[in-house]
């Protein structure tokens, strides 16, 4: 069949889509969401490189998993809803084994439809955070964190600047934040951690047109004078804000990122004067990693990867390799459960709720010092993770804490509670039937 007649009917020039791909029998197939264009590809390209490229690896290294070789393409969504929605149906006309949104607002589009259709979606910290009750949400996974972790770490940190949680009290917290469903998705946990501790939470919503026009924010920071600054940002949002805060002489070490406003690049934005700027992370920067060296040996060297050199091993490209990382454990999981070589997305979908990256495990794939154990369990689909500081040196990025865990105490509770809330909203909404896989 010509491709023309394969891609008849969709709308993504350059993405094979329509019919499954005719694959070997020792194969099996991934989708990977992208987005190389557009206001956000900026941090979209480097992510894309990185998952592929641990992939790549993995079928030139290994011929794939246990025998088994990953076929994967990318569907180009330009982080745009609509378009992201029709790259999920394609990835389900081609079963693929798990769908990545790589967008929480694709996310929440097609959180809805993954029960109905058996297509587990891997959104990896990031989406919605009370996706991590897999009784509510046996479809849906956001290891090894949720933005309300995140959201968590961040007062933790600042707490830990100030001396404690009880110094937050009548301390002012600037919340600037993409005006989408990613930026504000953080808003209930800050609000009700800001009545709980004392603080003030002042929100400046960036819109998506506007990313790269942010004076009007930064003139009422500039005025209201708030203690620190938290930042939700993505694509051009982030190196914007970085240079702004320069502009009014904000202090950078009082300036703190979620893990997708801790790009190389966004950092750079505010040239020397952004030394200091400081981002949460839950995976390593840079190359001195086995892992890494085998994805330079086997791809970069070979010539078989889309990454700048120069930029091989910097946060997001390394944060690809990461949402790659768990695709092929959970798949080796599955076989293990399964029994079966050649799994499909229902037995994709027991891997992931099994995902188990021990210490032992770490120390095997050549990953000792690049991430903390990750564990998902039936109940907990993110399971609460560590994560740690980085700081911007006015070069790169330097590490400016411990691992350190979230609140999971204050956290869990009001993820079920969310959790609740959502299917009450979205009534009918169908109970869990998928037994717990041990």
């Amino acid at each position: 069949m010509k491709l023309k007649a394969l891609i008849a009917g969709t709308m993504l020039a350059g993405i094979l889509a329509g019919a499954a791909p005719a694959l070997a029998e020792d194969t099996v197939y991934v989708q990977l969401s992208t987005y190389r264009t557009g206001p956000y590809a900026g941090s979209g390209i480097p992510i894309a490189n990185g998952m592929a490229d641990y992939l790549t690896m993995l079928n030139e290294r290994d011929g794939g998993i246990n025998g088994v070789r990953i076929a994967f393409d990318e569907c180009e969504t330009g982080y745009d809803t609509q378009k992201g929605v029709e790259c999920y149906e394609q990835a389900k006309a081609k079963k693929s084994l798990v769908f990545n949104p790589y967008s929480t607002g694709i996310t929440l589009a097609v959180i809805p439809r993954a029960s109905v259709d058996k297509v587990p979606i891997l959104s990896m910290a990031y989406g919605l955070s009370a996706a991590a009750d897999g009784k509510t949400f046996p479809w849906i996974f956001n290891p090894p964190l949720t933005y309300w972790d995140g959201a968590s770490g961040v007062i933790e940190y600042i707490a830990g600047q100030e001396g404690g949680l009880e110094k937050l009290k009548d301390r002012k917290i600037g919340f600037i934040y993409l005006d989408a469903g990613y930026g504000k998705e953080p808003i209930p946990l800050f609000e009700q951690f800001a009545a709980k501790y004392g603080y003030t939470l002042l929100k400046y919503p960036v819109p998506g047109k506007e990313m790269q026009n942010q004076s009007s924010q930064w003139l009422n920071i500039r005025r209201d004078k708030p203690d620190y600054m938290v930042m939700w940002g993505w694509g051009a949002m982030n190196p914007t804000a970085v240079k702004e805060a320069t502009k009014i002489r904000f202090p950078m070490d009082k300036f703190i990122g979620i893990w997708w406003s801790g790009g190389e690049d966004d950092a750079r934005g505010g040239g020397a004067q952004a030394k200091g700027y400081t981002a949460l992370n839950f995976h390593a920067v840079g190359t001195d990693f086995p892992v890494m060296q085998d994805i330079k040996k086997f791809v970069v060297d070979a010539g078989k990867s889309k990454v700048d050199p120069a930029k091989f091993g910097e946060n997001l490209y390394n944060r690809g390799v990461v949402n790659s990382l768990y695709i092929a454990e959970a798949i080796r999981i599955a076989q293990e459960k399964t029994g079966k070589k050649v799994i499909t997305s229902e037995d994709m979908r027991v891997g992931i709720e099994n995902l188990n990256i021990d210490a032992a495990r770490i120390d095997a794939a050549g990953l000792k010092g690049f991430i903390a154990p990750v564990k998902v369990t039936c109940d907990n689909h993110s399971g609460n993770h560590k994560m740690y500081a980085q700081r911007w040196t006015g070069e790169k990025w330097e590490k400016a804490s411990d691992w350190f865990d979230p609140m999971s105490d204050v956290v869990n509770p009001m993820l079920m509670d969310a959790a609740k809330t959502y299917a009450e909203a979205n009534k009918p909404w169908p109970q869990r039937t998928e037994p717990c896989a041990n």
